[in-house]
């Protein structure tokens, strides 16, 4: 696969349940799901995500299969974040980081945590014994 697909909400809501088991049939996804629609909705849900790409047919289970995630949680995660700053802030993280902040779901711990974090991503972009190395963008 060559591009991550876009996923609905109820998609990445199944796909989420699948990372979490690593393999599962559709009934245990949609045992896994809270308040979950029918089980004929979760099978079309899952089918689809097949025909997108972001799940696989391992084998068979008795007469079900059993699928497997062919998306990384992580590549997923940051597309689906990517979209929403792209929809909602126009690509901009920051009025998303003060909203955060108004609504008071960022902590003044959470915020100096977010700060050790680009610190570290800092120092890893340095020379060794030199500046900080130009990004692909400044070259």
């Amino acid at each position: 696969m060559t591009s991550l697909p876009n996923l609905s909400r109820f998609e990445l809501t199944c796909l989420r349940k699948l990372w979490s088991r690593r393999e599962a049939t559709v009934r245990q996804i949609h045992e896994d799901l809270d308040s979950p629609p029918s089980y004929s909705t979760v099978r079309k849900i899952v089918e689809r995500l097949e025909e997108k790409g972001a799940v696989v047919r391992v084998r068979k289970s008795g007469k079900a299969w059993v699928y497997r995630s062919a998306v990384s949680p992580a590549a997923m995660i940051r597309k689906e974040i990517r979209r929403f700053l792209d929809v909602a802030f126009d690509g901009s993280a920051a009025p998303l980081v003060a909203q955060l902040a108004d609504m008071q779901e960022v902590t003044i711990e959470d915020l100096k945590e977010v700060e050790g974090l680009i610190e570290k991503r800092r120092s890893r972009r340095r020379a060794p014994d030199g500046p900080p190395a130009k990004k692909e963008s400044d070259a």
